[in-house]
Parts: structure tokens; C-alpha cells; sequence
């Protein structure tokens, strides 16, 4: 396969992946959000949080169906577009992938249709029950595909004989040394990701009206929420940096921009790398201070990108995808906690902010998405020439379809998934317009 081909297809799975990705958080997020408003409703007994419950769950509705759709394309393009994938990792893959979707189906069937639509026709403590069910079920189909990705990252309890990886111990491949910290940072990227969508959403609807109190009660359960997932955020990332170091070296000098072995390190802010020369143009950096999350070798040498000539990551990809995540995280955490300040002592009601202020909320409405994104982004390519780190690369899976196929295909997912993006777009401006109106029915009609 042309170098164009094995590129144009790593953009496709990307697209695909990235876009399971961004309603996948939302999923994941607003089903333990919603568990959240059921007990509080049921412990308290304030129909302001059923209220808020019945708004946001036609919201998980949605998400819950986008999920669902956008995971066809992904598994297909397994084989599609690496079609000699499986053959080398099905042992760990194809159960993961088939404990993921059992996950989904079984949750599916059982619980979410009385989460949706029997509330009036159970208790509300078994609707509780219900909904808690839902949330574990969301929670267990992602883990499955996180331990997969996270596998694919740091290979551990199998080994590979004859081209073939075979396991050896299913507790290392699930626990494998980077699995925690990435389950760690999509369960935070999903708290991130509702948390301002919840913001910008109730902050919009405060632009047209006073806001009722589910609404404040929304708004300040999304305020709590972000502010202790920025936090936790740095704490996960700084452990996800020093297994990168340990186990990606060449990601981590890639991150780094770090391209001789043995000079002393400084830390690049900003710059942009150039692959040609091997040095940082318009370098903005922290002198003597990038050698804490690089690899190093066996006499303690810390490892550059020349230690890895031609099998090293995209450098100027991975440097920027890094610091773009690092800069959506921490404008999440001025944001939240400026937001907190202004408001504690106003009970938390967004109407008491300045117009600015509250249309900058709206604006951060989805910079969940993005850092979503730019995470994905750094993991994947980061891994670069390799599916499976230093084991498997893209050039020995990839298949042989002309890049002019794969141009023309990409090009339809991107025209499917922007409609249906617009799609979700118009049904959360309407849902966040006219909230939750009752439809009654008449006899006769439908």
C-alpha cells in the first residue's frame, strides 16, 4: 500500500472513531448524571429534579442512538481497512470487541426500554434501579473497548508466536500497565464533556428567560462536576505521561520534540517541529526542564527521535494534538472554577451572571468534544508506524485499496456524520428551547 493509502486510511478510522467518540462521552456521562437526579429526586422528594431528570434523558436518548449507529462503521472498517488485523491480535481483539457488544445488546433489551419509557408503569425504586442498571451497562460496554485500545498501546499478557498474538494471562492483557490510567481519562473526559454541555446548555436557555429551579439545580450539579474532573484530570494525565515514557519512548520524545539523545532537554511550550532539519522552529521552551515524562534506555540515557529513526510518530501531530488537549483542559479549568467563584454566594443561579460571561459558557458548550478529540488524536497517532506498539505496524495489516477509493469514501462518512451531527445540533437546540412539553393524546388520534 502507497504511503497516501496507509494515510488516508488512518484519517478514515479516525473520522469514524472520533465520531463514536464524541456521543459515546455523552452516553457514558449523562447516564451517571441521570442516576445522580433520580436519587437525588427520590431522597428529596423536589419535583424540580425530575424535572431535570426528564429533560436530560431525552438527550441521553439521542446520544444512546447516535452511539449505537456511528459503532457500525468502526467495526466494519476493522476489516475493511486492515484486514490482516485480526488475523495477528483476534485472540484478544475478537473477545473484547464481542464482550463489548453483547454488553450493549443485553442492556439494550433489558433495561433501557423501561428506562425510557416505563416510568409511569414501574415504582419509582425500581426505576432507580433501572436506570442505575443502564449506567453500569454504558460504563462496562466502553471499558471493553477502552481495555482494547489501551491493550494496543502497552501489549501485556500475551505473547506473539509465529505472527500471532496468543494469551497467556487475560487479568495482564485486561489490566494491562496503561489501562487504568486511560479508563481513568475517558470516564474524566465524559464528566467534562456533560458537565458543559450541561452549562452552555443552561446558560443559553438563561439568555431568553429566568431560569426555573431544575435548571439551577442542573447548572450547579455541572459546576461541581467540572471542577472536580479538571482536578482529577491533571492527576490521570501525569500518571498516563509516565507509562508513555516507560512504554512509548518514541511518543514521549515526540510529545516532547525532542530529537538528540543525550542533550539536555528543555521543555517546549510551543514551536513547531521540523521533521527535515530536526530541530524546533519559533521554539517558546523551559530550559532544562522535559527530561521528567521522556523514555530512557537501558544505561539511563534519555531517548530522542534519533534513537527511533524511521519508525517515529508524525512529530508535528502528536507535539500539537498534546498541547491542544493540555490548552481545551485548562481553559475547562478557568472556566469552571472563575464560574464558581461568581456564583457561590448568588445559589449557584446562572441568570446572576454578566450576558458575557454567561454566552462564553455557551460557547464552551462543547469543549468536552474537542479535547475529546485532540485526546484520540494524540493516542492514536502517537502510535505510529505501529497498531500494536512496537510489535504490529500499519504497513503489514493495511489493505490494498487505491487511495482514490478511499478519498471517495472518506468523503461520504464525513457528509453522513456532519448530518447527522446537524441533526443532533437541531434536536438539542429544540429540546433546550421548549424543554419538556407533555403531549396529550386524544381518543381518536394518534
Amino acid at each position: 500500500m502507497t504511503n497516501s493509502a496507509l494515510w488516508l486510511s488512518q484519517i478514515q478510522f479516525f473520522l469514524s472513531l472520533g465520531f463514536l467518540a464524541l456521543f459515546l462521552v455523552i452516553e457514558l456521562g449523562l447516564a451517571w448524571v441521570l442516576l445522580f437526579f433520580k436519587l437525588c429526586a427520590h431522597c428529596s422528594g423536589q419535583p424540580a429534579w425530575t424535572t431535570a431528570y426528564r429533560f436530560w434523558v431525552r438527550v441521553f436518548a439521542l446520544a444512546f442512538v447516535l452511539t449505537f449507529a456511528s459503532s457500525m462503521p468502526v467495526l466494519i472498517q476493522f476489516g475493511s481497512l486492515w484486514p490482516s488485523l485480526m488475523d495477528k491480535i483476534g485472540e484478544i481483539a475478537g473477545p473484547l470487541l464481542a464482550a463489548s457488544i453483547v454488553t450493549t445488546f443485553i442492556f439494550k433489551s433489558c433495561f433501557l426500554g423501561a428506562m425510557l419509557f416505563g416510568q409511569s408503569r414501574i415504582s419509582d425504586r425500581m426505576h432507580t434501579l433501572v436506570v442505575f442498571m443502564v449506567a453500569v451497562g454504558v460504563t462496562l460496554a466502553a471499558w471493553w473497548m477502552v481495555i482494547l485500545l489501551s491493550w494496543m498501546q502497552t501489549p501485556d499478557g500475551a505473547n506473539m508466536i509465529d505472527g500471532q498474538y496468543h494469551v497467556i494471562s487475560w487479568a495482564d492483557v485486561l489490566f494491562n500497565p496503561s489501562a487504568g490510567w486511560y479508563a481513568a481519562l475517558f470516564a474524566i473526559s465524559a464528566a467534562l464533556t456533560v458537565a458543559f454541555l450541561m452549562l452552555g446548555v443552561t446558560a443559553g436557555q438563561t439568555l431568553r428567560r429566568p431560569p426555573d429551579e431544575s435548571e439551577r439545580l442542573v447548572f450547579k450539579t455541572a459546576l461541581v462536576v467540572a471542577m472536580v474532573a479538571v482536578l482529577l484530570q491533571g492527576v490521570a494525565g501525569w500518571g498516563a505521561a509516565a507509562v508513555i515514557a516507560r512504554h512509548q519512548p518514541a511518543k514521549a520524545a515526540a510529545t516532547a520534540a525532542y530529537w538528540h539523545s543525550g542533550v539536555q532537554p528543555g521543555l517546549v511550550l510551543f514551536g513547531w517541529p521540523d521533521t527535515a532539519s530536526q530541530r524546533n522552529r519559533y521554539a517558546w521552551e523551559w530550559r532544562h526542564a522535559g527530561g521528567r515524562w521522556l523514555g530512557r534506555d537501558d544505561k539511563g540515557q534519555l531517548q530522542g527521535l534519533d534513537h527511533f529513526s524511521g519508525k517515529i510518530p508524525p512529530v508535528a501531530l502528536v507535539f500539537w494534538s498534546f498541547r491542544l488537549t493540555v490548552l481545551v483542559g485548562l481553559l475547562m479549568t478557568l472556566a469552571s472554577w472563575l464560574t464558581y467563584f461568581r456564583v457561590r454566594k448568588k445559589h449557584y443561579d446562572p441568570s446572576m451572571l454578566s450576558v458575557r460571561w454567561r454566552r462564553f459558557l455557551r460557547l464552551m458548550m462543547f469543549s468536552g468534544w474537542l479535547g475529546s478529540l485532540t485526546g484520540l488524536a494524540y493516542s492514536l497517532f502517537g502510535l505510529y508506524p505501529y497498531a500494536v506498539n512496537q510489535t504490529v505496524s500499519f504497513y503489514e495489516i493495511a489493505g490494498t485499496t487505491d487511495w482514490t477509493v478511499l478519498l471517495g469514501a472518506g468523503v461520504v462518512y464525513l457528509l453522513f456524520y456532519a448530518a447527522l451531527m446537524l441533526g443532533f445540533l437541531q434536536l438539542l437546540r429544540h429540546i433546550a428551547r421548549y424543554g419538556v412539553v407533555p403531549v396529550a393524546r386524544r381518543r381518536g388520534r394518534a
